[in-house]
């Protein structure tokens, strides 16, 4: 498929270069991982159209069983197709001069890219808005649960909990998005983590697992701003 998909860029006169991201990029790709390419559209053509005219070389080809985009910003636009063998192939279609390196899953096949300014051994810093949102989520969660709103209390606490596990990850220099790297993460991070978890929706669990949740993000943030978790404290354990 890799093979296939090269040669075509190459042959394509609106696409002036090619890299491989994600898993497959950095070394780590397993039988379960999907593709994730990059291409770079010339100036004069549109991102919109070029993907299009891939969709339907990919539909008339291995075929496609559904497609969605992603669209970054307003100059971009991944498209994620998922293929009769079960692949998942994200095809992302940067204009030229914008698809630069982010990160360390990055590997060029053909033209000129630059590094975006990514370092590597660079940790990132832990989001503050990430810290936000999990207070902000905890306290929603109480709302939910005092309301009888039962799933929408679930749906609270779990984010609250992705939340906390990335910013875990920061502290530890993990890749933070999509839980990439929980599963390497101490033990000391993910027993606390797991009694967040919810077993039904009863209001005395939902009620556990969010005292739970607060336990965690209080033991957390104290690695990153003890003055905050001091401040935030009595408000998250009122909840």
């Amino acid at each position: 498929m890799l093979r296939d998909l090269i040669r075509r860029a190459e042959e394509d006169p609106e696409v002036t270069g090619a890299v491989l991201l994600g898993s497959s990029a950095g070394g780590d790709a397993d039988r379960w991982s999907d593709l994730d390419v990059g291409f770079v559209v010339a100036g004069s053509a549109s991102v919109v159209a070029v993907a299009e005219r891939w969709t339907a070389a990919l539909a008339a080809g291995p075929g496609v069983v559904d497609h969605w985009d992603l669209v970054v910003g307003d100059f971009a636009l991944i498209r994620v197709f998922l293929l009769p063998d079960g692949l998942e192939l994200d095809l992302n279609f940067y204009p030229e001069g914008r698809l630069v390196r982010r990160g360390p899953a990055w590997r060029p096949i053909f033209g000129d890219f630059e590094d975006g300014g990514w370092t590597p051994g660079t940790a990132d810093p832990a989001d503050r808005a990430a810290v936000g949102r999990t207070w902000h989520h905890i306290l929603h969660a109480r709302t939910c649960i005092e309301r009888g709103r039962a799933w929408q209390a679930e749906h609270w606490i779990s984010l609250a909990r992705t939340h906390i596990i990335e910013v875990a990850c920061a502290r530890f220099g993990y890749p933070t998005a999509y839980a990439k790297g929980a599963h390497l993460l101490p033990d000391e991070v993910t027993e606390a983590l797991g009694p967040t978890l919810v077993r039904s929706l009863d209001a005395a669990e939902l009620r556990r697992a969010l005292a739970a949740t607060v336990e965690a993000f209080d033991a957390e943030l104290r690695h990153h701003d003890p003055a905050l978790a001091d401040r935030l404290r009595p408000v998250l354990t009122e909840a």
